[in-house]
């Protein structure tokens, strides 16, 4: 042995902890790249996060371990039903209990949980982000609504945005564990179903591990009850849940986007209920042949459901054309901004609708409870319903060139994805391969795309030094 291979071997050159401290420089180096790219393209990060969880949830779900016969799975199933699952969307092409394996399941509601956390932690990190644009009241304003202690602690952020889920999802757990156990379940199928359930129903996921879905359950309210609840919840959006937590019900201390997103959320609920139930309250294929309570029953579940929930009760083949209608106006609304809804968003909506309020009575400003809502917010709710609208009428063109379905079908399966909503006419499963990867782009568009969009809309802020005449055409 050398004297330099001596002293490279001596206890004052050689530490115990040295592949530690380079497994925390690994670390380090790794999270100031990312740190640099949220920085720098906060939309990139999005969506090479996301591609880079689909790809890896499509090659474990393509495994034969992950299939009921033990055979590979085809490549666009596998990357259909891990889109779908990262997406929270709840579309598929082959039955989740039939084809699928205990581990293909359990991979799916992984990839739920995850594409759950996912929106919400990229949401937060983006608006924190968006602040460090703004000036003082800016970024006050930012950290309120957000509840972070300090501008920038997204770790903090995550932490809660992590223990909220799981303690409302446990919570759902524990209220529909019992009832399968009652239904006559083995208790550890019971436990399976029961998060499987609560999991899926609080990220508007929809996916089902029974083959005929929760439709057996359709007067059963011990189930349908805690999964509305979840549903509901879920697409109230993070930055909501985390006011209500703060300040409860106390509705002068909630911000403006908590009052705008639980306002126009119940709008669209009662209105839906209200509208479903007229539509297809004699209709012998759906609900007609009901009693009362269920009826009523009925349209409150599928007023919840169509807004990103995903689950049915009726088949929606069997609808009135008014009601898948109704059905694809629910679906693009979606649910709030933040949450594992879908759609272009309540907020996006209020905003519109308000605009066109102050127009019609003239006002200069655009206000709502002692707020004004800036020119720059309108153009981004301008921005994502054009993008939504744009996606949705190309991707109905090419399914429609590619299924030779009809119109009312495939606009109602093309709404579906783009909202990950999941509803589904059966078309998906039709579909030729070329056609599933339509709906599966379709689906990663509406779920990265419009936060994506309204984010790089906001951070695009550029300083000018001259402004042209003003001079306004005609509009109308």
């Amino acid at each position: 042995m050398t004297q330099s291979q001596s002293r490279s071997k001596s206890p004052a050159n050689w530490h115990p902890g040295a592949p530690e401290r380079e497994g925390l420089w690994i670390f380090t180096g790794i999270r100031d790249f990312i740190d640099d790219i949220a920085n720098t393209s906060p939309a990139r990060l999005a969506l090479s996060a996301f591609v880079v969880v689909i790809l890896l949830f499509t090659g474990l779900l393509s495994l034969p371990a992950s299939s009921a016969t033990g055979d590979f799975t085809p490549i666009h199933q596998a990357l259909f039903t891990a889109v779908s699952a990262v997406c929270v969307t709840g579309l598929t092409v082959v039955s989740t209990a039939v084809h699928w394996s205990f581990f293909g399941q359990l991979i799916i509601l992984i990839g739920i949980f995850v594409g759950g956390l996912g929106t919400l932690t990229l949401a937060s990190l983006l608006a924190l982000m968006v602040s460090k644009k703004l000036g003082v009241r800016g970024k006050l304003i930012a950290q309120e609504a957000m509840n972070a202690g300090r501008l920038g602690e997204v770790g903090t952020l995550l932490r809660i945005v992590i223990t909220t889920s799981v303690v409302i999802e446990a919570a759902l757990a524990i209220a529909l564990i019992p009832r399968f156990m009652v239904l006559g379940e083995p208790f550890w199928q019971s436990v399976w179903h029961g998060v499987f359930y609560a999991i899926s129903s609080f990220n508007n996921a929809g996916f089902t591990p029974h083959s005929d879905g929760i439709v057996p359950y359709e007067t059963d309210l011990w189930i349908l009850v805690p999964l509305m609840l979840g549903v509901f919840l879920g697409s109230l959006g993070f930055p909501v849940v985390m006011v209500l937590q703060q300040n409860g019900l106390n509705w002068h201390k909630w911000n403006l986007h908590t009052k705008l997103t639980i306002q126009v959320s119940f709008i669209l609920l009662a209105a839906g209920t209200v509208l479903w139930a007229l539509m297809e309250w004699d209709n012998a294929r759906t609900i007609g042949g009901m009693s009362l309570g269920d009826k009523i029953t009925h349209s409150l579940f599928a007023s919840v459901m169509t807004r990103s929930g995903g689950f049915n009760l009726v088949d929606q083949n069997q609808m009135e054309s008014t009601t898948m209608l109704l059905t694809d106006a629910l679906m693009f609304a979606g649910g709030g901004s933040a949450s594992t809804a879908g759609g272009i968003k309540v907020t996006t909506i209020a905003v519109m609708f308000l605009a066109i309020i102050a127009e019609a009575r003239g006002d200069a400003d655009v206000k709502v409870y002692g707020r004004t809502i800036p020119e720059g917010t309108m153009r981004v709710a301008i921005s994502v319903i054009v993008a939504g609208a744009t996606l949705v009428s190309a991707s109905a063109f090419l399914l429609l060139q590619i299924s030779g379905a009809s119109l009312d079908r495939v606009l109602f399966e093309t709404i579906s994805a783009f909202a990950t909503v999941g509803l589904s006419t059966n078309l998906s499963a039709e579909l030729p391969p070329s056609g599933v990867y339509v709906l599966s782009a379709l689906m990663f568009a509406g779920r990265v795309g419009t936060v994506t969009l309204a984010a790089a809309l906001a951070l695009r802020q550029r300083s000018q030094l001259y402004h042209y005449p003003e001079e306004r055409p005609i509009i109308g």
